[in-house]
């Protein structure tokens, strides 16, 4: 076993991160980091659960301390749910300190050095942890994974980029609330209502997509060639990110041909078969009324993505359109970190 340690583990993400290490074939979280007014408290009595689950009796008892890598003793894997301002001085402290950081976290993702991985997308650019160790002087490193809808989106970009080429996608996402953290939307300001506006999303998705989808050349990442264009919006579901995709291909298509690429499409982590990865990354649903959150987000264990609607749009040249659904919490957060320490626990 791998004794690993979640940094900010108090808040919703960290929540999340503790829920699905519970029972881990391969890890057992031994330390527990958050702010200075938990640091000293048992878990228990620090946190405001907030899960359907209970807190597992493995964790229950464990003392809070302070994220300082002084305080975490004896771990290999750090996985941080910290807030970007925090992750950015703590993060490479612990990396410094010679652990592996599986980052939720925004502020390292466009490092040049840092890998920005989703494992069955690129996992190639995990190939940059040893010029980022070189460059840096660590003997740790940082990997992250992306945005949460970043990372439903480019699940499902992935097979069409490699088999049809893209010319341009569109993208207009609807965000659970939970995206937000606990304290992230008042009920009076959704309740009834629609917020087209998430602070910093929409140049994430843009910027990460084109990340994510770019070619390593064993030095550095140049992004993919196509355009990418965004609108956001936070509406009343509590998990679950709902994105309409449009899509204009460089090459003719037909829609069995798109259902057949992502009914076909497996990475690394579906070869080696890791714990946390889904038997079939993109899923399928063929009623002319799904996916849809409630139905469809827990799909793989949270960790794939729902596809359906998926036909031909004639407005434009080789159109393609479709609905995703994934899980913002598990597949885009938590679930992601932790098949991102899977993948590197098993190659590296």
């Amino acid at each position: 076993m791998v004794n690993v340690g979640i940094l900010g583990a108090t808040g919703m993400v960290g929540q999340r991160f503790i829920e699905l290490l519970a029972n881990h074939p391969d890890f057992e979280v031994t330390a527990l980091t958050a702010s200075t007014r938990s640091a000293g408290k048992r878990y228990e009595d620090a946190v405001t659960w907030n899960l359907e689950s209970k807190i597992p009796e493995s964790i229950k008892d464990i003392t809070v301390v302070e994220t300082d890598p002084q305080q975490v003793k004896d771990v290999e894997i750090v996985f941080s749910a910290l807030p970007s301002e925090n992750a950015a001085v703590a993060e490479p402290k612990f990396a410094k300190a010679g652990m592996k950081v599986a980052s939720n976290a925004s502020a390292m993702r466009m490092e040049p050095d840092v890998p920005l991985v989703v494992p069955e997308v690129n996992p190639e650019h995990l190939d940059l942890i040893e010029i980022q160790q070189k460059k840096r002087g660590w003997d740790g490193f940082i990997v992250t994974n992306p945005n949460c809808s970043t990372i439903a989106l480019v699940m499902t970009l992935k097979p069409l980029y490699d088999q049809f080429n893209i010319k341009r996608v569109y993208v207009s996402t609807m965000q659970a609330v939970s995206g937000a953290g606990y304290n992230g939307v008042p009920s009076m300001a959704i309740v009834d209502n629609l917020v087209p506006f998430i602070g910093e999303e929409e140049e994430k998705m843009e910027t990460e997509t084109l990340h994510l989808l770019g070619d390593f050349d064993g030095e550095s990442v140049t992004d993919a060639n196509f355009g990418v264009s965004t609108s956001c919006h936070r509406v009343a579901v509590l998990d679950g990110h709902t994105e309409a995709v449009f899509i204009e291909m460089q090459n003719d298509f037909e829609v069995d041909d798109v259902k057949q690429s992502f009914s076909d499409f497996k990475g690394l982590p579906q070869k080696l078969n890791l714990h946390s990865a889904p038997k079939n990354p993109v899923v399928i649903r063929e009623e002319e009324n799904r996916p849809q959150p409630r139905m469809d987000r827990m799909e793989g264990n949270g960790m794939a993505v729902s596809v359906g609607r998926i036909r031909k749009d004639d407005v434009f040249d080789k159109g393609l359109k479709y609905i995703l659904v994934g899980h913002n919490t598990i597949r885009g957060a938590a679930g992601a970190s932790i098949l991102n320490a899977e993948l590197i626990n098993e190659i590296m």
